[in-house]
């Protein structure tokens, strides 16, 4: 991944230490910015001189701004909308993962609930998403 930065949009603070520890338990070493609502998450990714991470970690149920608005946003702008951008949610709502989908996220994952299932969850999005994957070009300056 030519940025490495890992984004994570998450209000839980113990979801936040789970993932971060789940990250250093699979040594991924890229560095992880958290921001902890929606709004925080738009003006990270939209602040003038902003660089857009290499990927996005996105929770739905947010303050200020839920996860499908930001989701919204980040394919609705053309400095954003190839972004690999992965809801990591608790919700087993049909309607958000049909809603994540069209909004065009890249895959929609489910927190497992057990410590020792999370990491390896995170192991595999890790590998997939830092390590496999190509992504695609920067998209044109807006």
């Amino acid at each position: 991944m030519k940025n490495g930065v890992i984004l994570l949009v998450e209000d839980n603070p113990d979801d936040v230490a789970l993932t971060l520890d789940a990250f250093k338990q699979c040594n991924v070493a890229n560095r992880v910015d958290v921001v902890r609502d929606g709004a925080a998450a738009l003006d990270y990714l939209f602040a003038p001189g902003a660089v857009a991470p290499g990927l996005v970690l996105l929770d739905l149920k947010l303050p200020k701004v839920d996860g499908l608005d930001v989701l919204r946003r980040i394919r609705g702008d053309a400095r954003t909308k190839r972004l690999p951008t992965v809801i990591l949610t608790s919700s087993k709502e049909e309607r958000d993962v049909i809603a994540g989908y069209d909004l065009g996220a890249n895959s929609y994952i489910r927190k497992p609930v057990d410590f020792d299932q999370f990491v390896a969850a995170v192991k595999q999005l890790g590998l997939y998403w830092l390590l496999l994957n190509e992504p695609p070009p920067p998209a044109a300056k807006a």
